[in-house]
């Protein structure tokens, strides 16, 4: 058994993060809404209505999974299509550049996982429009949840 005390500065006293996913990510309607960011991985759920898409970018530094819940869309990674609905999983390699549209006409609701985290913790964007605005100021600030 490991001292105690020792174990409490090693960061075993964290608590970490347990909910129903796939209930959170069928209600969400922002943009953009971090639940939790650890010190190599964040979470993130994310919708985009009808025709709406994030952007295509590239994350030089990280790997970012997604798990579609409702709606249908598209996963573009260096240009080739990806379909995707519910139950799907798609991951996005490093420097892979990318983009995620709604091809449906129904909300898609997804949530997605970067290692290492992406943004501030308990960043919300209600819109892709407020996500845009604020790009500038939701970089990770080195900060986790806990």
């Amino acid at each position: 058994m490991g001292d105690q005390k020792g174990d409490d500065a090693k960061g075993n006293s964290k608590k970490g993060y347990r909910d129903n996913i796939e209930e959170l990510t069928l209600n969400n309607t922002d943009f953009r809404r971090v639940l939790y960011t650890g010190e190599h991985i964040q979470l993130v759920l994310m919708s985009l209505k009808p025709g709406e898409e994030i952007g295509a970018e590239v994350h030089d530094d990280k790997d970012q999974f997604f798990r579609f819940e409702s709606g249908t869309g598209e996963v573009l990674i260096n240009d080739k299509s990806n379909p995707v609905e519910d139950g799907i999983a798609v991951i996005v390699p490093a420097g892979a550049k990318h983009n995620v549209r709604n091809t449906g006409d129904d909300l898609l609701t997804m949530y997605t996982l970067y290692g290492p985290p992406d943004h501030k913790d308990k960043t919300v964007h209600k819109s892709k429009d407020q996500a845009e605005k604020d790009e500038e100021n939701d970089e990770y600030d080195g900060k986790p949840t806990e």
